[in-house]
């Protein structure tokens, strides 16, 4: 379980390592690749694609909440230490540093993480499909649930040509880089999936968005293409940066993590909970 430190300051925490002692772990194959993956909960799953640098105490978190829900919360390995505290408060420049590039450098150079490329599915949204679909035949109910974060962000709308994903959820959707215009108005997924995507949000599916309004790695004209591309089927929640928790060093970019202020009243907190709802209504909700 989390180890936690709470000082005189309202919003500063320091988390230690999280042993993960209360998920059950197993080794899962498909099409020749072996991940682990983690499960904690009952009910409809819920695939959680971690952020880089991988699955932090802040993502493990998020992931405690959904057993609340009546939901099983799924934790597939993609990269980085799990369970490790990666933080600059907790690490150090040096450490912090060192966790997101052993993260990043691997995820950049793998064939299975679309990094720059435009218009196109990263492959591994392929075993990730596969996955939602043994823990749809094993957990049952309406469907399943999935949110990215940041790198993995977009993973969530490619996995939603199946329609088994019921509640996509893209948490600061970051890919391709927003280097340029062009970038800037896209996402990592391929047109021919997208299309498949529309054509399930013109049949009632809905998906939502989370984003810091100053987030550069997330820009406003990201959000903008969701709209035009799904219509009123794409819900953004949008926050100012000033409700951002202000204790991590990076700008605020991390709605349901590292920039969470887990207070009633706040506006991170709501944008959580309206996740959480979200997961809810489409998992449990319906299937009563």
């Amino acid at each position: 379980m989390v180890v936690e430190v709470r000082t005189a300051a309202v919003n500063t925490r320091v988390v230690a390592d999280d042993d993960m002692s209360d998920f059950t772990r197993e080794e899962v194959e498909f099409d020749g690749k072996t991940r682990t993956v983690f499960r904690i909960g009952e009910g409809p799953a819920v695939i959680v694609i971690a952020e880089i640098p991988g699955i932090t105490p802040k993502v493990l978190e998020f992931a405690r909440r959904l057993p609340a829900l009546g939901c099983t919360a799924v934790l597939p390995h993609l990269f980085g230490v799990p369970g490790r505290d990666s933080s600059l408060q907790q690490r150090g420049w040096p450490g912090y540093l060192w966790s997101v590039a052993s993260s990043m450098g691997p995820a950049c150079v793998s064939r299975e993480f679309t990094v720059w490329a435009l218009g196109k599915s990263s492959p591994v949204v392929g075993w990730l499909r596969q996955l939602a679909a043994r823990e749809y035949q094993r957990c049952g109910g309406p469907g399943v649930g999935v949110v990215g974060m940041c790198f993995t962000g977009g993973y969530a709308l490619a996995m939603a040509v199946d329609d088994i994903v019921v509640a996509p959820v893209l948490s600061q959707p970051s890919m391709p880089a927003p280097l340029t215009p062009s970038r800037r108005r896209s996402i990592d997924i391929s047109p021919t999936d997208l299309a498949r995507v529309k054509e399930r949000c013109d049949d009632g599916l809905q998906v939502m968005g989370l984003r810091f309004c100053g987030d550069r790695a997330v820009p406003a004209e990201r959000f903008a293409f969701l709209r035009e591309q799904l219509g009123d089927a794409f819900i953004g929640i949008e926050l100012d940066d000033a409700a951002a928790n202000p204790d991590p060093p990076m700008p605020p970019h991390a709605v349901l993590t590292e920039h969470l202020i887990d207070e009633p009243g706040q506006p991170t907190r709501d944008a959580l909970d309206r996740v959480l709802d979200f997961f809810s209504a489409k998992l449990v909700d319906s299937a009563t």
